[in-house]
């Protein structure tokens, strides 16, 4: 049960962003680096270190500005999902649930989250800064809960969960409520 709160954390920290979550990931497993997280491990690690911390920064700097932001919503859409698997598989990699399970649910998650972010972006006609930097510390306290206490990170993911069904509800109404408004 473990493995899997851990996985729901790291697959809603890539939810959130994607390479935050995988070099924080990097830089806690020490000198072993992505030595040990599948895919990864077949980079060279400078070459994941320079591109990490790019892809970093222009999560940063460009989640500020509308342009930035629907920029990092598209790439972030396709992406996510697969860097979810990667989260989810580095964080349970000792574990007897199958790989492809945890894989599942790692992406799955970073998703639903992402596709939520996507929903809230297009209503709000961009996120506000607030929320953005919300986004920003909730990554990155998601990850070291997934390291950590894995049964905190898995409980926030879970909120999480519960916040995207609640959000696709309201949509729902909000768009059945405005269909029949311009009927």
């Amino acid at each position: 049960m473990i493995e899997i709160l851990a996985t729901l954390s790291a697959g809603a920290a890539a939810g959130l962003r994607l390479a935050i979550p995988l070099l924080i990931i990097g830089l806690l497993q020490g000198s072993n680096l992505w030595s040990q997280i599948p895919v990864l491990s077949r980079i060279s690690p400078y070459i994941l270190i320079f591109v990490l911390t790019s892809w970093s920064l222009f999560e940063i700097f460009a989640s500020k500005q509308l342009r930035g932001q629907r920029i990092l919503q598209l790439v972030e859409l396709f992406l996510s999902p697969i860097v979810g698997a990667i989260m989810g598989l580095a964080v349970a990699s000792a574990t007897e649930l199958p790989s492809w399970l945890i894989a599942l649910v790692g992406g799955l998650l970073a998703l639903v989250l992402q596709l939520v972010q996507l929903g809230w972006f297009y209503r709000l006609r961009g996120l506000p800064l607030w929320a953005v930097f919300l986004q920003d510390s909730l990554c990155i306290v998601l990850v070291i809960f997934a390291v950590d206490a894995p049964q905190q990170g898995g409980l926030i993911a879970l909120i999480l969960l519960w916040f995207a069904v609640r959000s696709a509800a309201q949509w729902y109404h909000w768009y059945w409520e405005n269909r029949k408004n311009r009927e």
